[in-house]
């Protein structure tokens, strides 16, 4: 994490509260009507929230300037793009969805799911036989997937897995579906505390 005690924000936006895509979408809003070179402090509570600022700016070309934690809240300090930096934001197209992935599950097919959400929400509830590796580990942690087999990528709402996915592809995978909607509609069999 950067130095970020100096930064002064032009702009802060209040996420305390909000979970994963939500701190993302209300930001790219705001980030739309912030002048080029303006510094935007983002104050989000979702601990996934550190790898999803870091990614998104990495693919939006916006500028991640260190994150400040203070208790339960931390303050993402991103820095808007002029317009000849900014990146279009690539959409992650190869999907599955919830009717696919369980006649994966039915029919015993040889696949890995892997769940990028933070280990908290794996505790309250993750699909069996899930393999768990929070987005801000992923890239450390790629030596435990092989990246040769057919990689489905589930979290909560669907954002963080396109994120992984997006990051999955660059590492050299070939075979890797974000799973639609994420376990938020998940009917299927879980485990976990919440599904006691």
């Amino acid at each position: 994490m950067s130095s970020t005690n100096n930064i002064q924000a032009d702009h802060i936006l209040d996420c305390k509260g909000l979970a994963c895509p939500m701190p993302i979408l209300r930001t790219k809003k705001a980030m739309n009507e912030l002048v080029p070179g303006k510094i935007m402090e983002v104050q989000a509570t979702d601990k996934g929230s550190l790898a999803d600022f870091q990614s998104w700016a990495k693919n939006t070309g916006h500028q991640y300037l260190g994150t400040l934690q203070e208790g339960d809240v931390m303050r993402h300090y991103l820095r808007k793009a002029n317009p000849a930096e900014v990146k279009k934001e690539q959409i992650f197209s190869s999907t599955i969805s919830h009717e696919e992935l369980q006649a994966k599950y039915s029919g015993k097919e040889n696949f890995m799911l892997l769940d990028v959400r933070e280990p908290a929400q794996f505790a309250l509830k993750h699909i069996p036989g899930s393999k768990h590796i929070p987005l801000g580990e992923l890239e450390n942690r790629l030596s435990e997937l092989n990246l040769e087999e057919e990689i489905a990528v589930i979290c909560q709402a669907g954002a963080r897995s396109e994120m992984a996915c997006q990051l999955l592809v660059s590492k050299g995978a070939k075979k890797v579906k974000s799973v639609l909607s994420g376990i938020s509609e998940w009917a299927g069999e879980t485990k976990g505390s919440e599904s006691i």
